[in-house]
């Protein structure tokens, strides 16, 4: 058996972008996220020893989910200055570190992840290998089953918590709710990271007893009038088209994705020649003792 781990590359770039500050090549040209990429991979592969490292991007927008909430994912503004400069570097840097990886236009990397998680799940829908999804977007708390974790990366105001695995048990311990329900879950308390509106006033912890009580979003639909607190009850039959839109928007496309650059082994003299142009000299000393 193997362990396949499929990172969430921009939500893992961000991380390593507001990691590290303020640190620069002599020209002025930004390396923080850079700096911060190869160390937080170093780090998780010295940690969990995965046999294939995956890793996929965004590729513009989303035009299906735009389409349905044109206010989809409009919060975010524009990238920080210095982080799309550096994410073409970090995507060179992915391929010559030997970690397979994907990006396709209109797709998000939380779809091709979905996608690549049916792909290794074969025609049998039996998970043979261990796979783990890295990155700390709670929408992919949905693919968890067995056989498939997610492991959630240290935060970045408190890194010393460390890394942080979700198997299903620590999915009904941080949600309330079964893997199969965090879809469900979403669309009933909205997701403000990705400026999709919730039914107003309700929190997690009624969602959860809803979904507790009722198993499903179609079931709490179905039973508005029954719902509690009574308050909720219209609101429930006056929103089920937002609540309905909201699960169509959150609910990952895992249509088969093909193309991307499969894992190899490690190019040593690619890597350093990417090191070398970013100034990074220490970096560089590791890399040929790691890979000697």
């Amino acid at each position: 058996m193997s362990k396949i781990f499929l990172c969430d590359g921009h939500n893992l770039a961000f991380r390593a972008f507001y990691g590290i500050r303020e640190l620069n090549r002599s020209d002025g040209f930004p390396t923080n996220m850079i700096h911060g990429w190869l160390r937080s991979f170093w780090r998780m592969v010295d940690e969990f020893k995965p046999d294939l490292v995956w890793v996929f991007f965004d590729l513009g927008g989303c035009p299906q989910r735009e389409g349905i909430l044109p206010d989809y994912k409009a919060n975010r503004g524009s990238p920080p200055e210095g982080f799309v400069e550096q994410l073409e570097w970090v995507k060179k840097l992915t391929t010559a570190l030997g970690y397979g990886s994907g990006e396709a236009e209109g797709r998000e990397a939380d779809d091709l992840i979905a996608a690549k998680v049916l792909e290794l799940k074969g025609e049998n829908e039996l998970v043979e290998n261990e796979l783990v999804i890295v990155s700390a977007d709670k929408d992919l708390a949905q693919l968890i089953e067995p056989g498939v974790s997610q492991l959630l990366p240290p935060p970045t105001a408190n890194p010393r918590v460390g890394w942080r695995l979700l198997d299903e048990t620590g999915v009904m311990e941080k949600f309330g709710v079964k893997p199969n329900q965090i879809l469900d879950y979403l669309s009933i308390i909205g997701d403000q990271a990705d400026n999709i509106p919730g039914l107003a006033g309700v929190g997690p912890k009624t969602a959860v007893k809803w979904l507790q009580e009722w198993g499903d979003l179609d079931a709490v639909i179905a039973n508005a009038g029954r719902i509690t607190p009574k308050r909720f009850c219209s609101m429930i039959y006056e929103k089920r088209e937002l609540l309905l839109r909201n699960r169509e928007i959150i609910r990952l496309d895992s249509t088969k994705h093909t193309g991307g650059i499969s894992p190899c082994n490690p190019d040593i003299e690619k890597i350093c020649e990417i090191l070398e142009i970013m100034e990074m000299k220490k970096s560089i000393s590791e890399v040929k003792v790691r890979y000697s």
